[in-house]
């Protein structure tokens, strides 16, 4: 993840760079929003409760986080992982920290300490964090081909 954080920091400064033949919101969208969806899903496994955690077979997230990849234009964000319309880049630079030390300390965690996913139930902490690995891998390569 070390280079995966630097390169959406390098990215901040080509946050106003859009190509609608490749998405709607310009890099510094997809920036803050993987950034808020690392912290968010971060206070999630902290605030659950390893004793809830019922695993379940589910297709659709054995399929992605086995081959590494999310397809393009399949999933929709839920409201609470969209970023503000206006993002204060001083901000985001904080919300980048915190998650740099966030995803460090989720090691620390319980293995069942889970996060509920819209689309793919119940991910345990080792699972969970490869969601955050493909998922943060997914926006990055939109934003190289937004730059493109």
């Amino acid at each position: 993840m070390k280079k995966q954080f630097s390169l959406l920091e390098g990215f901040i400064e080509q946050g106003d760079v859009l190509n609608e033949s490749v998405s709607a919101s310009p890099v510094i969208w997809h920036v803050a929003h993987s950034i808020k969806v690392i912290n968010s899903i971060s206070k999630a496994l902290k605030n659950s409760n390893p004793d809830d955690y019922k695993p379940r077979f589910n297709l659709m997230s054995t399929i992605v986080l086995s081959a590494g990849t999310i397809p393009r234009g399949r999933g929709k964000a839920p409201k609470r992982s969209m970023p503000d319309d206006n993002i204060d880049v001083v901000q985001l630079k904080q919300y980048l920290e915190k998650a740099k030390e966030e995803f460090k300390n989720l090691k620390k965690l319980d293995a069942k300490s889970y996060f509920d996913h819209p689309y793919f139930g119940q991910l345990n902490l080792k699972k969970t964090r490869r969601f955050i690995r493909i998922h943060t891998k997914h926006h990055i390569k939109i934003i190289q081909d937004i730059i493109k």
